[in-house]
Formats: C-alpha cells, sequence, structure tokens
C-alpha cells in the first residue's frame, strides 16, 4: 500500500514546519500551504488522502470555507487545528465535516497519532507493519520476529508498536511515557525497565534492533538484510 497523503494548511510558520515534519518522519507524503488561495486547486493534484486545517486562516476562506470546498466533489476526512476550544467552535467544526478537532497547543507526536487513527479507520494505513525480520499485526494484537511469535505484555506491545510507527526516529523517555503511558510526570525508570524486558525479547529471534541513544533516548532500527555472499 502506497504511503498516506496528507495536505497542511496552517499559517504559523513554526507549527507548519513541525507538524510537516512529524508526519513526513511517520512516512508520510506531505504537502502544505500557508493560506488557504489556490489549495482546492491543489489539493485536486496531490490527491490527499487527510486534510489537516487550520480554522483562522489567511486568505478567501477560512478552515470551514476551506474545508467544505474540498469536500465538494469527494468525501475527504479533515482535521481541524485551532486555539478556540469553546463548545461552538467545536460544533461548528463537527458541523463543517471534521472528523477530529485538536485544540493548540498540542503535542505534535499526538497529532499524528490523530492522523493515524482517522486513516487507519479509513483503511488508509496497513494494518500490519513490517520491518526487516519484525512483523507487527495490529488487528491480530500479535508480533513475529524471524518468523517467531513473542509472547509480549500489553505494556510492551504499545511500547513497540509506538517505536515502530517512529522507526528511525530517537523518542525521549517523556515521549514514550506520554504516548504509552499516558502521562509525563512519573518515574522514567518505568520506561528503561519495560525498555530492557521488551529488548531481552527482541533479541532471542534476531539481533539488536532496539537502540539506546544516550542523553537522548531510544530508537528502533530494523536490522540490514545480509548482504549476499
Amino acid at each position: 500500500m502506497p504511503a498516506a497523503r496528507v495536505l497542511v494548511v496552517e499559517d504559523d510558520a513554526l507549527i507548519r514546519e513541525s507538524v510537516v515534519a512529524a508526519l513526513t518522519g511517520a512516512g508520510f507524503v506531505v504537502d502544505s500551504s500557508a493560506d488557504s488561495r489556490g489549495v482546492p486547486a491543489r489539493a485536486a493534484d496531490f490527491r490527499p488522502d487527510l486534510a489537516l486545517l487550520d480554522v483562522m486562516l489567511p486568505g478567501p476562506a477560512d478552515g470551514f470555507a476551506l474545508a467544505r470546498a474540498l469536500r465538494r466533489d469527494r468525501d475527504l476526512p479533515v482535521i481541524f487545528l485551532t486555539a478556540r476550544d469553546a463548545g461552538a467552535d467545536r460544533l461548528a467544526g463537527f458541523e463543517a465535516g471534521a472528523d477530529d478537532y485538536v485544540v493548540k497547543p498540542f503535542i505534535v507526536e499526538e497529532l499524528v497519532a490523530r492522523v493515524r487513527a482517522v486513516l487507519r479507520r479509513l483503511g488508509r494505513v496497513p494494518a500490519v507493519l513490517d520491518l526487516g525480520d519484525l512483523r507487527i499485526d495490529e488487528q491480530a494484537g500479535e508480533v513475529l520476529r524471524g518468523g517467531a511469535a513473542l509472547d509480549l505484555t500489553a505494556t510492551e506491545y504499545r511500547l513497540l508498536l509506538y517505536l515502530a510507527r517512529e522507526r528511525g526516529r530517537i523518542l525521549s523517555k517523556t515521549q514514550l511515557l506520554t504516548q504509552v503511558w499516558g502521562y509525563e510526570d512519573y518515574d522514567p525508570n518505568l520506561v528503561e525497565v519495560h525498555v530492557s524486558a521488551l529488548r531481552r525479547k527482541l533479541e532471542e529471534h534476531g539481533p539488536r534492533i532496539l537502540h539506546t541513544v544516550r542523553g537522548f533516548g531510544y530508537v528502533l532500527r530494523p536490522a540490514e538484510p545480509a548482504a549476499a555472499a
């Protein structure tokens, strides 16, 4: 399945660049714009699978109007980004066809997870992740390494799944606590204990792929296939 395509329309340059970088790093194909001008025509060429739209946009249309324009000819899923958290604003977003509504400031990793969740419901992200000799079947909740099934705890599975989705990216203990356990202020030794246990199980069936980057965090890098003799 080809990589899902995400259109980002956000006038704040820092937010836009951070979101584009995170989505690209997570394996999505991304196009972006700083305002609503010309976006429908641009989207017709890009053919996004999902649009991330700021509500308060410069240009001829705000995010709600832009969403309606983008959805005129196809059922495009939309996630709105906004600083407005009032109930009436949320209602307006969902009436405009929002699949999700994210209030600023937000954690970029959480936004990427929400993008995945919407696309997964639509069948646009694979339920099976293949990383070298590691296979994660999300639908079955099964993990195979070199063809052998791994007996993981629920927490180890969630940890591996997050690392696999962010493969090649160094993740701090705080990021792992936030995304896997759901909170930030907790003993970081919790992460170390579960990473060590997960690493042992992975290495029972192959070389090291879960690495510690001292002072920064952890990264999952699939093993390179052996070169032919």
